[in-house]
Parts: C-alpha cells; sequence; structure tokens
C-alpha cells in the first residue's frame, strides 16, 4: 500500500512525463549486465533537472519508499538491480554537458551523460579525459563515479576519484549537498565528494559533477611484447615508468592462457608475435613531442630486449595497427560467443605479489576443476587483475565454489575482492573477507546518518 501512495503522490508531483508505470515502461531494460536477477520498478522517475531529483527523493523519504539509482546499467555487480518494491531512478535524461572551461580545464556535466560523450567533447575542445572502458558508449558518468571505476589508464592518471574536483548529490530526504567547485585544492571541513564517490548509490543520489580535464597527447607509441615470466614482466613495468619520459599509459599483462584461448575462439584476433611466450603485455606511452616520442619509446624497447627483459615485440606502426592489438586485450567483450557460462573476477593486490597471487588462484582452481579454462589478464601498473574460469562439464549455475577459491586466495594475500566494480550483491556476502569488522561497523554508521531510514540502494554492499 505504502508503495502504492508513495507511486501516486509522486506522479501528482511530477507527472506521468517523469513517473513512468509497469505498464508504460514495457520492455525498458531493468537490471545491469551481471546476469543476476533483477525485480520490475513499481515506478521509474526520470528526473531533468536536480531540482526535479530532489522531489522525488524528499517524496520517497515522506512515504518510506526504497529507490535504486540506475545510469546506462553496465555494472557487472547487480548493483543496479532491484531486490523487489523499490522505484528506479534513471538519470538518462540528465545527459546534458553544461560547460567546459578551458582557463580551469574542467568539464561541468549532468550525471546521466555517457562516458564516450564526455570524451568526445573534451578532444573537440582540445583536452583530454583518460578515463576509458569498453562501456564508454553506455556507462555514465555518475555510474562511474558511484563505483569509482578504473579502467585502462589508471597507471598514468588514477581511478575515477582523481578526474573529479566538484560532486553535485542529493541525499535520502531530498536535500541537495555538496557543489561544482573547480578547485583542485579544498579543504574546507570532510570532502564529502571523495565518501560519495565508490558508494553505489547507497548514500546519495549524484547528479552533476565538474571533471578535470587533461592536455591531448599528439604522440602514442603502443607496443605488444612478449616476455618469459612474471619477474620480467614486474622489470619492464619498473624500467618503463623510470626511463619513458612521459611515461606509461597503460601497461596491460596477459597470462599466456588469456591470449591463446582468445585467439583461438575469435577468428577475428591474430597473435602479434610469431612464437608463443608465458606472459604478454600491451605497453603503451603517450606524450606531446610527435617528432621524439616514438624514437625514445623504440630505444627502451631495444634496450629491454638486449637485456633479456623482452623476449620479442612488435611496435605498432599506425592507429589501425595499434586498435588491433587492443582487440586482443578488449577481447572480454566477445566471450559470450565461446564460454557462456563463465565466472568472472576483479581482483587487486600490491604489484610484488600479483605474480603470486595469481599462481595460487590457478592452481586451487585446477586441482579441484582439471579441465577448467582460466584466463588471466589485467592493469598490472594498479595491481589489478581479472580472472575468467570456465568450466565445461558443469554448464549454467551458480559460481559460489570457484568464488570461494578466488576470494580465499584474495584474503591471503591482503588483497581487494573489488578492484573496480564495486560491491552490489554479487560480492557482499564476502567483505568481511578483506575488511575488518570495525570497518563494516564504520561504513554501517555513515549509511545510517545519511540514510537513516535505508531508502537508498537497499541491500547493497553490506
Amino acid at each position: 500500500m505504502a508503495a502504492n501512495e508513495a507511486v501516486m503522490a509522486l506522479r501528482e508531483a511530477l507527472g506521468a512525463q517523469v513517473v513512468a508505470l509497469p505498464d508504460e515502461f514495457g520492455e525498458r531494460r531493468v537490471a545491469d549486465w551481471s546476469g543476476m536477477p533483477g525485480a520490475t520498478p513499481v515506478a521509474i522517475i526520470r528526473p531533468r533537472t536536480t531540482d526535479e531529483a530532489a522531489q522525488a527523493l524528499a517524496i520517497c523519504s515522506q512515504y518510506k519508499q526504497p529507490v535504486v539509482t540506475q545510469g546506462g546499467l553496465t555494472g557487472l555487480v547487480g548493483g543496479a538491480n532491484l531486490l523487489g518494491g523499490e522505484v528506479a531512478l534513471s538519470l538518462d535524461r540528465m545527459n546534458r554537458i553544461i560547460e567546459i572551461d578551458e582557463v580551469s580545464a574542467t568539464m561541468t556535466v549532468e550525471a546521466g551523460t555517457p562516458l564516450q560523450t564526455v570524451q568526445e567533447a573534451a578532444s573537440a575542445a582540445g583536452f583530454y579525459f583518460p578515463l576509458d572502458l569498453g562501456a564508454r558508449g553506455s556507462c555514465s558518468i555518475g555510474g562511474n563515479l558511484a563505483t569509482n571505476a578504473g579502467g585502462n589508464r589508471v597507471i598514468k592518471y588514477g581511478m575515477m576519484r582523481d578526474q573529479v574536483l566538484g560532486v553535485e548529490a542529493v541525499l535520502a530526504s531530498g536535500e541537495i549537498v555538496g557543489g561544482l567547485n573547480k578547485m583542485i585544492k579544498n579543504n574546507s571541513g570532510y570532502d564529502l565528494r571523495h565518501l560519495l564517490i565508490g558508494s553505489e548509490g547507497t548514500l546519495a543520489v549524484i547528479t552533476r559533477v565538474v571533471l578535470r580535464l587533461r592536455p591531448k597527447p599528439t604522440a602514442t607509441a603502443t607496443a605488444w611484447c612478449g616476455l618469459p615470466d612474471f619477474a620480467a614482466v614486474t622489470t619492464l613495468l619498473t624500467r618503463a615508468q623510470a626511463s619513458l619520459a612521459p611515461g606509461v599509459s597503460a601497461f596491460e599483462v596477459m597470462w599466456a592462457g588469456y591470449h591463446d584461448t582468445v585467439i583461438a575462439n575469435l577468428k577475428n584476433l591474430r597473435a602479434p608475435l610469431a612464437e608463443p611466450h608465458p606472459f604478454y603485455v600491451l605497453l603503451e606511452s603517450v606524450g606531446t613531442d610527435p617528432a621524439r616520442h616514438g624514437e625514445a619509446f623504440e630505444e627502451f624497447l631495444g634496450g629491454m630486449l638486449e637485456a633479456g627483459v623482452v623476449s620479442d615485440a612488435a611496435i605498432a606502426s599506425s592507429e589501425a595497427h595499434a586498435r588491433d592489438f587492443w582487440a586482443i586485450r578488449d577481447a572480454p567483450g566477445e566471450y559470450e560467443r565461446f564460454i557462456p557460462n563463465y565466472a568472472a573476477y576483479d581482483v587487486s593486490f600490491s604489484i610484488a605479489q600479483v605474480g603470486d597471487a595469481a599462481q595460487q588462484c590457478e592452481a586451487r582452481l585446477r586441482a579441484r576443476w582439471p579441465n577448467a579454462i582460466v584466463m588471466t589478464y589485467g592493469h598490472l601498473g594498479d595491481g589489478n587483475i581479472h580472472i575468467v574460469v570456465d568450466i565445461p562439464e558443469r554448464g549454467k549455475q551458480d559460481h559460489d565454489d570457484v568464488d570461494r577459491v578466488i576470494y580465499d586466495v584474495t584474503r591471503e594475500f591482503e588483497g581487494s575482492i573489488s578492484a573496480e566494480h564495486g560491491i552490489g550483491t554479487k560480492k557482499r556476502d564476502y567483505l568481511h573477507l578483506v575488511r575488518r569488522a570495525a570497518d563494516i561497523a564504520s561504513m554501517r554508521a555513515i549509511k545510517a546518518a545519511l540514510d537513516p531510514h535505508g531508502l537508498l540502494n537497499p541491500g547493497k554492499v553490506f
């Protein structure tokens, strides 16, 4: 009854153009990419402004109506899925670029703006927005903030947290907090911006943000390297960071199990090197000196080949050639074509422990399931690796037993069970493995302070 009363009040206050009922939004997708079950919302609220979002949340607070905020629905942990009885608050109409300030090197946008739109607008203005994900065309800036997205270029530019100067948001009460600040230095009390980033929609609804823009690179060098062992991989990383003057913009490591499997199953991919290697690295460096950048990159790789750190390498001769390298690294988007029942893990460790942790994961998986397909790859520069597991003889099912293997190793190495996708509901029962009881109690206290009735994204994180 309360839900019906809340929806009636929302509809009366905001109108049918903003508040849609189930028979009106029809086949609209209301669940994320995780494949986890999701209920149908009792209504979808699609505000056009921060004030409309605030008005909607104030009404939901009055009626104690739970709310799940939704962006591009590209998450992988069930964080935007409904458990039942909630309204969905979609920010897809709040998708405008408000301002590009070329002097301050900032862009102010609404939270529903797609990442790719931000990237393209930054480029058109002569700048660079470095966050990049495979879901760039669908994911929203608000969702990127809610999960503190990472992606391929964290090694040089940092996580989504590092791309933001100001955050405006609406609390469960309907009160607006934060602001559209453009200052890099702002130590006026607690920084609510960093509290809300990564909170997965459980503390507030992010509505508008001020993004940092970076100088646009005018030179890019990309290489595909084959390496003899993991020690060589970490050596290459250390020396590249120290020797390449502009720094390293991407350092993607792929174990042979990943490389060989995707090359064998995806006919559009071609192995860049003639001979097989235990490890492969996609190395990228960006700079602003086209005349010198490529030459310095080649000199560096030549030294690594002479030293035996790199066994073989291919340098991209064009942008198209570089895209061919990246297509191999971006193959996870094609998994459904050959391992539709796979389980995927997004974990992180200290860089020094990545090799041992990955080896332990694979050894324990194979000890239990000898025929398992295990593919490991990731962003070594930030300690984030992805482990994909498929057990052919088992078919489609839940992966709780595989989860326990991966997360037990993660706990033993004092790593993180979520490097960049959040906790949602998928990882909720494993959070205690990597966070102290006092940490989780502190999170609950913050949640209770900002959302005392537990209305925002209930049942997520803990």
